[in-house]
């Protein structure tokens, strides 16, 4: 039988081009502690602990493994650690609990160090970790001659694990009593992103002050503005860069800005991108956050846990990808003043107050724009100052506040401004004053779906921006409101969503006058 027949293309058609090829995994960090020196097997502990792993253990470090162990394990002259605390950012599932199991062991029977202790964010979790390394070490024969009989003891809140050179692996939970009682040489903290607090750092840490060669290694993907121990140990790493002992940091992540689906930022944040994991599954995944109308939260949690990018807030308010999709640089033109409403609000703490307007476009948008924003100490007062000019200037059609909030306390001042007669009359002729009564989570929510519907139009203004970032849900039962933890505020949400609420159901305009524009002011 002869050969098959070999379409070949004609000379006209285009060859079928070839998809680009998917970038592997990096091995190194995007951000990182560089060395004093060249490491090599004498001032780095971590070449032994490649060897442990893969001649001991029977199963190698994988390269990004292998790189962060030599850069981790880094000697000083005298043979102490040069880092006495490691931050290790890293997205999930690229086997950083083997590498914990790794270091755990290596530490208990090659340095025999007294105590190594393990923390996680519950008790369950850190003892998964124990159970393998104890299980790791009962298979390998090297490692089981070394242990007695007894080993090991699991119960009344207790997991401790020990070899015959006295080399003791303690877990514990995440809080004040973690690691208290016990002189620590050696440490593992996973998931140091869930630590809202300082209480279990300052335990587990302040038992490491007897001991000066000590080290405590922490490995995590990102998180928000409430991982305060995360973030306050980031921000000092990358401060101290060149020092004699600072806090070392090694951070695989993704660009800051980085789409979701950005194959290089994936290979960025996750060094096992094209090897142990499988491109298409994270590329469906940022597929399915990315899209319009998709959970906000789902998409947060992409950029935290994948592409290990800090984000505000893990349960947004406002959709990011939804309102980057609303950007429509413009101003409001007051040419249609019957369809113009405006609001003010005030945060909670009295220190912001911000006025913000909205009015109707084609289609069913709603363009929103901050026009004014008061900051300080004194900014309710100069706001309440100058509040009145500003509505005489821009001639809204409808001016509101959400008297049971914040803006309460405007509420009296203004009531008594609409008593008043003569030149203080309040409010300027052929504006109506609406006090929103409307329930605040309707207007909240009902602005949070305008913006995942794509029906929003605002100008990229800063402060408008930073507060939509940074917006949360504040639930109560299955309804919820803007808020925002830690410092900051969310007026400048509140007032454009009021104005939007306000927009959308005053009565269609019988004509239309000419007018003047309000640039975007934030």
């Amino acid at each position: 039988m002869g050969q098959p027949l070999k379409l070949l293309p004609s000379s006209d058609s285009e060859p079928t081009p070839r998809p680009a090829p998917l970038p592997l995994g990096s091995i190194t960090p995007r951000v990182w502690t560089p060395p004093l020196r060249k490491l090599t097997p004498r001032t780095s502990y971590g070449y032994a602990v490649i060897h442990f792993a893969a001649y001991v253990l029977g199963r190698p470090l994988d390269p990004w493994q292998q790189w962060l162990v030599i850069h981790l394990g880094e000697l000083l002259p005298d043979g102490r650690p040069r880092f006495r605390q490691v931050l290790v950012i890293v997205a999930r599932q690229n086997g950083k609990t083997y590498l914990c199991q790794v270091l755990s062991l290596f530490w208990m029977f090659v340095e025999r160090q007294p105590f190594v202790f393990g923390t996680s964010t519950t008790l369950e979790q850190a003892k998964k970790a124990w159970q393998g390394a104890v299980t790791m070490a009962e298979k390998t024969p090297a490692l089981a001659d070394q242990l007695a009989v007894n080993h090991k003891r699991i119960g009344n809140g207790q997991q401790d694990f020990w070899n015959k050179d006295g080399a003791h692996y303690m877990i514990g939970a995440a809080d004040r009593k973690g690691g208290r009682g016990d002189s620590i040489d050696r440490a593992i903290g996973d998931e140091l992103r869930e630590q809202h607090a300082w209480d279990a750092y300052q335990a587990a840490y302040n038992a490491m002050n007897g001991r000066p060669a000590a080290q405590v290694v922490y490995i995590t993907n990102q998180g928000d503005a409430r991982s305060v121990v995360l973030n306050s140990l980031r921000a000092s790493a990358l401060d101290e860069f060149g020092l004699e002992r600072p806090i070392g940091i090694f951070e695989w992540s993704a660009p800051p800005g980085s789409h979701p689906t950005d194959v290089n930022a994936h290979a960025a944040a996750n060094p096992q991108y094209g090897r142990r994991m499988d491109p298409e599954v994270i590329i469906a995944a940022a597929r399915r956050v990315a899209k319009p109308g998709a959970d906000p939260q789902a998409l947060t949690g992409f950029l935290t846990e994948i592409l290990c990018l800090s984000v505000e807030q893990l349960d947004p308010a406002i959709d990011p990808a939804g309102w980057a999709g609303c950007r429509n640089p413009g101003a409001i033109d007051l040419e249609a003043r019957g369809r113009l409403a405006a609001c003010v609000d005030v945060a909670p703490d009295q220190q912001h107050c911000t006025l913000g307007v909205a009015t109707l476009l084609d289609a069913g948008r709603v363009r929103v724009e901050v026009v004014e924003s008061w900051d300080g100490v004194d900014a309710m007062a100069r706001c309440l100052a100058e509040l009145p000019a500003w509505i005489v200037r821009i001639r809204p059609k409808v001016f509101g506040w959400f008297p049971g909030g914040p803006a309460a306390t405007l509420d009296a001042t203004l009531r008594d401004r609409r008593k008043r007669g003569g030149r203080a009359a309040w409010p300027p002729r052929g504006v109506a004053v609406s006090e929103l009564q409307t329930d605040a989570p309707a207007v909240c929510m009902g602005f949070a779906a305008l913006v995942a519907a794509r029906r929003v139009a605002q100008s990229e203004q800063a402060l408008l921006d930073a507060q939509t970032d940074a917006a949360e849900k504040l639930w109560t039962g299955d309804r919820w409101v803007f808020t925002r933890h830690g410092t900051g505020h969310v007026d400048a949400v509140y007032c454009v969503a009021g104005a939007a609420h306000l927009a959308q159901t005053m009565p269609a305009r019988r004509a239309v006058s000419r007018g003047v524009r309000v640039a975007p002011n934030g």
